[in-house]
C-alpha cells in the first residue's frame, strides 16, 4: 500500500482531498504545516487563515474522522527564510511579490517533501485545484482543473519534475460545490468553511504596516514623479504602491493617475495615464520550464500575467541562459515586476518566470 502524506489546512479542499485517497486505497497520514504564527498570536482565527490555530483544531477533527494519523509539522524557520523575508525584500525593491508561490515552491513541496519522505512516505498530496499528467515526451506537467473558476495551476507552475513525480492533488477532477457536497455528504465539519483570502501572515491587509513592524525600520517618503522626472507631490514610501495602482495614491491632479513604475534607487513612483501601463512585451528571469526541456525562441503560448489574469497570446524570445521575452499580440495592462508570468498551451502548463520589466 502507497503511503501519503497530505497537508491538511483545516480547509475542506485538503479535507476532501484525504478522504478521496483513502477511498482510493492509499495509507493515509494527515500533516498540518505550523509555519509561522506564535501559539499566543490568534489574530488569525477570525479570518479563515490557512495556517492559524484554528486550522490546527479543524484538521486533527477531520483526520480523526477519517481515521488517520494526524500530525503537525513546524515549518517556521523554512517559511521564514522563503516566504516572509522574500516577501519583506521585494517590496523594498520596488516589485510586487506573490508569496503562495514562494510558499508553494520552498515550503509545501521542498521542505514537505522532504520530511514526507523520511518517514516512508511515497507521496505527499494537496487540496490544490489542479491537475497532474505525465506528456508524450516523459515529462510531468500541471493541466488545469476540472473548473476553471477554482483554478489554481498558476500558483503552482514552480514545481519541479522531482516534486510533480511524487505529488497527488484528487481535488483537480472536482468543481468546487461538488467538493463540499462530497464533505457533506461524509459529515466533515468543515464542508462549508469558507475559503481563506488574504495572506496568511498580513490578515488585515496591511502589507506596509507588517513590512514596518517586521524589519523595525520607517519607511522613507519620496516623490512622485510624472513620466518625465518632474515632481508631482510626495508618497509616503515605494512599498505601498504596485504598478497600476488608482486609489490610494494621496495625489490630486486633476485627471486619473495611475502608477507606471517604481524606482527604488531614487526612492520615486512614476505616475502617469491608463494609456501609459501597457506594454506589449516583459522581460522574466528564475525561470522553470515543466511541459518542456526549456523554453524555445520562437514558442507560441497564451501567458497569464497575474492570478486571475485570463492570459494572452504571446511568443517567447530568448534573451539569455535564465532570461526571456514575452512578446504579446495585445498590449497587456499593469505588467508588474515580482509577479509570475505563468505560460500554458490548452491546459497544460508550459512553465513560467519572475516578471523583472
Amino acid at each position: 500500500m502507497k503511503k501519503v502524506v497530505v497537508g491538511m489546512s483545516g480547509g475542506v479542499d485538503s479535507s476532501v482531498a484525504a478522504y478521496l485517497l483513502k477511498e482510493a486505497g492509499y495509507d493515509v497520514i494527515g500533516v498540518t504545516m505550523q509555519i509561522w504564527q506564535d501559539e499566543e498570536n490568534q489574530t488569525l482565527e477570525e479570518n479563515g487563515g490557512c495556517c492559524g490555530l484554528s486550522a490546527v483544531d479543524d484538521a486533527r477533527r477531520v483526520a480523526n474522522s477519517l481515521d488517520i494519523p494526524y500530525y503537525v509539522m513546524n515549518f517556521k524557520s523554512e517559511f521564514k527564510a522563503n516566504v516572509m523575508d522574500y516577501f519583506v525584500k521585494e517590496y523594498q525593491a520596488g516589485r510586487t511579490p506573490n508569496p503562495c508561490i514562494a510558499c508553494n515552491r520552498y515550503v509545501k513541496w521542498e521542505s514537505l517533501l522532504t520530511r514526507s519522505l523520511q518517514i516512508g512516505a511515497d507521496y505527499i498530496a494537496t487540496g490544490h485545484y489542479a491537475r497532474i499528467v505525465t506528456l508524450p515526451n516523459g515529462r510531468f506537467a500541471l493541466k488545469k482543473s476540472a473548473t476553471a473558476a477554482k483554478d489554481q495551476t498558476y500558483a503552482l507552475y514552480n514545481l519541479t519534475q522531482d516534486q510533480l513525480s511524487k505529488t497527488l492533488m484528487p481535488v483537480g477532477e472536482y468543481t468546487k460545490d461538488e467538493v463540499r457536497e462530497i464533505a457533506a455528504k461524509i459529515g466533515l465539519l468543515v464542508a462549508n468553511k469558507p475559503d481563506s483570502q488574504e495572506i496568511c501572515f498580513v490578515p488585515d491587509n496591511n502589507y506596509a504596516g507588517f513590512i514596518e513592524d517586521y524589519t523595525g525600520e520607517k519607511i522613507i517618503p519620496g516623490n512622485f514623479v510624472d513620466t518625465k522626472g518632474n515632481i508631482l507631490g510626495k508618497h509616503q514610501g515605494i512599498i505601498h504602491y504596485t504598478v497600476g495602482q488608482r486609489k490610494g495614491l494621496g495625489i490630486a491632479l486633476g485627471r486619473p493617475a495611475f502608477v507606471v513604475e517604481i524606482r527604488p534607487e531614487t526612492n520615486e513612483v512614476v505616475i502617469g495615464s491608463n494609456d501609459e501601463i501597457f506594454t506589449d512585451r516583459l522581460i522574466a528571469n528564475k525561470l522553470n520550464a515543466m511541459a518542456v526541456e526549456e523554453f524555445e525562441d520562437g514558442m507560441e503560448v497564451i501567458a497569464k500575467i497575474r492570478y486571475n489574469h485570463e492570459g494572452s497570446k504571446c511568443t517567447i524570445r530568448k534573451v539569455s541562459d535564465d532570461e526571456i521575452a514575452c512578446e504579446f499580440d495585445t498590449p497587456q495592462r499593469a505588467v508588474t515586476p515580482g509577479q509570475a508570468v505563468v505560460f500554458y498551451q490548452g491546459d497544460i502548463v508550459v512553465g513560467g518566470g519572475t516578471i523583472i520589466k
